[in-house]
């Protein structure tokens, strides 16, 4: 056996023994997030990829009980914040105090703020400020915060699960378009179906809570993450994800019909994210590659919040998400 089928082999193993322990870990939350298990699939996908999520959906939904169950079985440190008008960015990333030491010489010590976690719930981060909304960005797309001159890394790993109403946009501020390319995936929470309800009600008005016990935890975590970089693309997956980005982008010689429906599109970070999250994806399903049908799976999360429709598209009823259908169905 050559030195590189035994690297293959090896790496074959590893991807396997990571699947295992990723579908253990949507089997757990799966039993306490009732009849959400695409939202589960696709959050996981964005933490094995190294990334972080906005999930869209009605107040109730459990994506708070999602965050905590996450954390809980990934054995991350994670915390919550309330987003509000008045939120203000020492708020999130912490603040300094002046302190008195021995001898009367006082200097200045840093807080840290909740942003300094592992898995952090932005709830409704599009009621919050603009500048408040760019103290969590540079979290996010940089790993750390920045006091007074003074570089703070966030722990490692890092990932930002924020939630948007649908429903209530009096007093939001929506989110510009450079924050929304820093979201890997775009998740839609929809209401369960009745027999996942039926069993909600029992497992959450009884006197017995599921207790659940941590599967991962931050080191597991993050060389699942190296382990889905490792993870071989072949060349239609590769062809697959770049005419996909390519067709969805205004005057790039797609059919005309579409192309004239689009406003703009989504640049190289589409790219980037649908490289990390079909092999992700394809880690959760035991598989050793990703396919081309796993990039049409994952086409609507990862474009619906980086591209918008004209003006004309959207009074004929065009939707982004029909648009994408149509791109993804010529693949």
């Amino acid at each position: 056996m050559s030195a590189l089928s035994q690297t293959d082999e090896k790496l074959a193993e590893r991807l396997e023994a990571a699947g295992d322990k990723a579908r253990h870990v949507h089997e757990a939350a799966a039993s306490v997030i009732f009849g959400q298990d695409r939202v589960i699939e696709l959050t996981l996908i964005t933490l094995l990829a190294g990334g972080h999520a906005l999930l869209i959906g009605v107040p109730g939904l459990a994506k708070t009980s999602l965050v905590e169950t996450l954390g809980t079985v990934l054995g991350l440190n994670n915390k919550r914040i309330q987003f509000t008008p008045d939120l203000m960015p020492s708020d999130i990333i912490g603040s300094e105090v002046l302190e008195e030491g021995a001898g009367g010489k006082r200097s200045f010590r840093f807080l840290k703020g909740p942003v300094f976690t592992q898995l952090l719930m932005a709830d409704e981060i599009n009621r919050a400020s603009p500048k408040t909304q760019s103290a969590l960005l540079q979290a996010m797309q940089e790993h750390h915060v920045t006091m007074a001159g003074v570089n703070y890394p966030v722990p490692r790993p890092f990932h930002v699960l924020a939630t948007q109403n649908p429903l209530e946009q009096e007093g939001t501020y929506p989110l510009p378009e450079a924050q929304l390319d820093r979201f890997l995936l775009q998740i839609d929470i929809d209401y369960p179906d009745q027999a996942a309800e039926r069993r909600m009600l029992f497992a959450t008005t009884g006197l017995e809570e599921t207790k659940l016990k941590p599967i991962l935890n931050e080191t597991d975590l993050m060389a699942a993450q190296r382990l889905v970089r490792q993870m071989p693309v072949g060349e239609k997956v590769v062809d697959a994800i770049l005419t996909l980005v390519r067709s969805a982008r205004p005057g790039s010689g797609a059919e005309d019909a579409i192309n004239e429906q689009i406003a703009w599109g989504p640049g190289p970070r589409a790219s980037q994210a649908l490289m990390l999250g079909v092999r992700a994806k394809a880690l959760i399903d035991g598989r050793l590659a990703p396919s081309v049908d796993d990039v049409t799976a994952l086409a609507e999360p990862i474009l619906k919040h980086r591209m918008a429709l004209t003006f004309a598209a959207r009074a004929e009823g065009i939707t982004v998400r029909s648009v994408i259908g149509s791109i993804a169905q010529r693949l």
